[in-house]
């Protein structure tokens, strides 16, 4: 098995054992900044964290001068709440407690569910440099037959249409096509891909977390 499906098995069975029980997961946190904090059912209020997935019924609260951009995973319905704000996630769109969101914009079909990996794309990332498996360099970029070249171009097309349609600090557009490129192993062609997103969000510790695992994979 590659390291890469060995990662993502990893990834996945941490995901699974950390939503059994509970409602499913709707959404994704895909930009925050400032206050965000939020209640799920039966448990007491967290902090919002960036990419963290969003289950129905979650309630979140925006202070003053704080964002939060959510992204529905049926539908592609995408929310950005500016504080002070207040809603409920339900299964396509929110419920608003107090304000509403100050944008909203539908993403591309193929989007919303490659969107639904970055949580575990993140994880994968930390794992794989957290030293407990040989990840440094990559071999020569796999051979795509003729579908998979298809779709790689159909994933780019989209990525320059949602960029030039979406504002500068959101990397939704980055973070769809990354997905793509990570299900062929295509390190070389996600370069720059991180590359714009660190650019675009500098501070982002996730940012940082994937840029340096595609560094690790790309050093001859």
């Amino acid at each position: 098995m590659s390291t890469f499906r060995t990662l993502l098995a990893v990834a996945g069975l941490a995901a699974a054992v950390t939503a059994y029980g509970q409602t499913a997961d709707v959404g994704l946190v895909n930009m925050l900044s400032g206050e965000v904090s939020y209640v799920s059912e039966g448990a007491a209020a967290k902090k919002a964290q960036a990419f963290m997935k969003v289950r129905q019924g979650d309630r979140f609260t925006v202070a003053a001068g704080s964002q939060v951009r959510v992204v529905y995973f049926q539908g592609g319905r995408q929310e950005t709440w500016k504080g002070p704000s207040s809603f409920k996630a339900g299964t396509q769109q929110s419920d608003a407690a107090s304000g509403q969101p100050a944008e909203v914009t539908t993403l591309p079909a193929a989007v919303p569910q490659k969107i639904a990996m970055v949580p575990e794309l993140i994880q994968i990332a930390k794992l794989g440099r957290s030293g407990g498996v040989a990840v440094r360099g990559s071999s020569k970029q796999p051979k795509l037959t003729a579908e998979q070249q298809a779709e790689v171009a159909s994933a780019k097309s989209t990525y320059e249409k949602m960029r030039s349609q979406s504002p500068a600090d959101d990397i939704t557009p980055e973070l769809y096509l990354y997905s793509v490129l990570q299900d062929y192993l295509l390190y070389d062609d996600m370069k720059p891909v991180v590359d714009e997103m660190v650019k675009r969000q500098p501070q982002s510790s996730e940012v940082q977390e994937l840029a340096a695992w595609v560094k690790d994979r790309t050093q001859k």
